[in-house]
């Protein structure tokens, strides 16, 4: 289970940018012995929270009652050890398929909304960013990294940092080996910074 990382993948791009970053990232991770299984939200059917609160019911297991695949992507956090969540910016913040599993991660993982508070499922697990962006990180990304930096402290969990890079404009290409170098050494740094993997 420690050995895990759940990359949960917002672009709506299989050959975007955001994929292209976290390729080599992935790569180096699993170069260090870690198993990276990388979930693809838009081919997934996920539905947004309604806040029903059925899942404080029970303080054991997921309990959401919306039938879809976020079960799946429930179990895979459950199961890893460092939580990716790998996202373009779109108006400032992380894309809505992304933004639907915080939310339901949020009531399902953490069970403070009942008739008594319950644990969070998750305390203690890492959480890191990789994010791309029309805008210098500093403007472009610096609300979703504060906005995650806030969940992480709600939920009990550990936020790691940001790996943000700049596309300076569609007729630009995107990717190239200096981006490729940090995409490998935000890869190397984490795995540093968290011995139990």
């Amino acid at each position: 289970m420690e050995k895990n990382v759940c990359i949960l993948m917002g672009s709506p791009r299989k050959a975007g940018n955001t994929a292209s970053l976290v390729a080599p990232f992935a790569e180096e991770m699993e170069r260090r012995g870690l198993h990276c299984k990388l979930i693809w939200l838009c081919d997934k059917v996920l539905q947004p929270c309604q806040a029903c609160r059925a899942c404080q019911q029970d303080w054991t297991a997921f309990g959401c009652p919306i039938e879809d695949d976020m079960q799946e992507v429930f179990d895979a956090v459950c199961e890893c050890g460092l939580l990716v969540l790998a996202t373009p910016i779109y108006s400032w913040y992380c894309t809505p398929p992304m933004k639907a599993v915080l939310d339901r991660l949020v009531y399902g993982m953490n069970k403070y909304y009942g008739q008594e508070k319950g644990p969070a499922l998750w305390a203690g697990k890492s959480v890191a960013l990789i994010t791309t962006c029309g805008y210098p990180p500093e403007k472009g990304a610096d609300l979703w990294a504060e906005g995650v930096r806030r969940y992480c402290r709600h939920s009990k969990l550990h936020y790691m940092g940001m790996l943000a890079e700049h596309h300076k404009g569609y007729q630009t290409t995107f990717m190239d080996d200096e981006k490729k170098r940090r995409a490998v050494s935000f890869a190397q740094s984490l795995h540093r910074s968290l011995p139990a993997l």
